[in-house]
């Protein structure tokens, strides 16, 4: 995914919602961009050592699956998500053997469905599935993931920083 630019100051809501969740998924590959292997699976926070970079590409791709496809899309769960009976609660976050940039690509990938899914829809539309009143509506999907991924982001640039002291919205050199 290439960076992208905050929406417009007047834009109408659909722009706003779906530009600032973008702006945030671009933060995602441009906080990893230039890390190695061994860094993008360094565990550096001893209390939580699931924290990866690597680990919280994969979290946030599979949040965007679970949100969008199998909340919103209403695609049946064929099984494929690591969150199955008996797994651990993160196991999404269990990719020390997976490289980096397949990871990356998948998110991509994921928030490209994503985009192509909610493309037509309204955004009172709720999520399949769901009881009426369990049910979200695309816009509080949205509001979601963009609360959602711009908090793994702050965890991305922490993570960076103490890796290898980047920080702030800038492309390493």
């Amino acid at each position: 995914m290439t960076e992208v630019q905050r929406p417009s100051l007047t834009a109408g809501e659909r722009a706003q919602l779906t530009g600032w969740l973008d702006l945030q998924r671009s933060f995602v590959r441009m906080k990893c961009t230039g890390l190695s292997e061994e860094d993008a699976h360094r565990k550096v926070l001893p209390t939580s050592p699931l924290m990866t970079a690597a680990g919280l590409v994969a979290h946030l791709r599979w949040v965007e699956y679970s949100w969008f496809q199998l909340g919103i899309a209403g695609v049946p769960d064929t099984g494929q998500t690591p969150w199955v009976e008996g797994a651990h609660v993160d196991a999404e976050m269990f990719v020390d053997d997976v490289p980096l940039k397949q990871l990356l690509d998948e998110y991509d990938e994921e928030c490209r469905r994503s985009n192509e899914t909610i493309a037509d829809l309204p955004l009172e539309v709720v999520e399949k599935g769901q009881p009426a009143e369990k049910a979200a509506s695309l816009r509080y999907v949205l509001c979601h993931m963009i609360e959602e991924t711009a908090r793994h982001v702050g965890h991305l640039d922490i993570i960076r920083e103490l890796l290898d002291g980047v920080t702030g919205y800038t492309k390493p050199n």
